[in-house]
């Protein structure tokens, strides 16, 4: 059976999820500048209140993946809070300035992730990389569980070929899970192209708040008066369509 991850931003967001048939949640923030650490608090809270597996986005900031000496010390001190909140893995990616794996940083965050017996994803930092199949080598030598890519594309679409590539030269020796742009209507094509198990996404649509006042100068429904949130309906949907 192919299965989903989907990317939840909040916690109504996760237990959707879970209520569409997703076996994985990767809990990020800030998912309009792609993705940030959720809080310790919120981490806490989705752990308590789903019961499937339960993976969380390590990056300290927007932007590229190269790091200094202070976020990278602040993303090891995330990883151990992370296995101490019950966390099932973490997911994460650093980069050297040439666009390679950094071999050394990232292999101390795998190191901390198996300490709390967390598995390690190796998240669309991938796709900023200047040799994706040299880049994947190097990751399944840190022994990561698995790479989230787009195919070094914008979209899992467009990177399809890449992507089936990728799953050929894998081998099975590390999962790659497909992701960036993927919705309940084109997963089946996807499917088709690159012969993947694992795919990713956050199959939202728009939640209206339950305000009654709105104000006349911040009156914008969309920005102000709603959220996107994962729709359990979708995410049922994209499990059927996967796998049909």
């Amino acid at each position: 059976m192919i299965t989903l991850e989907v990317c939840a931003g909040s916690i109504s967001s996760a237990i959707e999820a879970e209520k569409g048939g997703a076996i994985r949640v990767e809990l990020c923030d800030n998912l309009a500048q792609g993705g940030t650490t959720p809080s310790k608090g919120e981490i806490d809270k989705t752990r308590q209140l789903i019961d499937i597996k339960l993976n969380v986005l390590i990056r300290p900031r927007e932007g590229d993946f190269l790091y200094n000496d202070i976020e990278f010390e602040i993303m090891k001190e995330d990883i151990r809070q992370c296995g101490l909140s019950g966390c099932d893995g973490v997911v994460f990616g650093i980069l050297t300035a040439e666009g390679k794996v950094d071999i050394e940083r990232n292999n101390e965050l795998v190191n901390i992730a198996r300490q709390y017996n967390m598995s390690a994803t190796f998240h669309r930092a991938f796709d900023r990389c200047a040799n994706l199949p040299e880049s994947m080598e190097d990751i399944i030598k840190l022994g990561c569980d698995r790479i989230l890519t787009s195919g070094g594309k914008v979209s899992a679409t467009e990177g399809k070929n890449i992507i089936r590539e990728l799953i050929e030269k894998a081998k099975e020796r590390i999962i790659i899970m497909p992701g960036g742009g993927i919705t309940e209507n084109n997963i089946s094509e996807l499917v088709k192209a690159t012969n993947l198990t694992e795919f990713h996404g956050s199959f939202r649509s728009r939640v209206k708040g339950d305000m009654e006042y709105i104000s006349p100068i911040f009156n914008d429904e969309n920005e102000e008066y709603s959220i996107l949130q994962t729709d359990a309906k979708k995410v049922k949907k994209a499990i059927e369509n996967a796998n049909e």
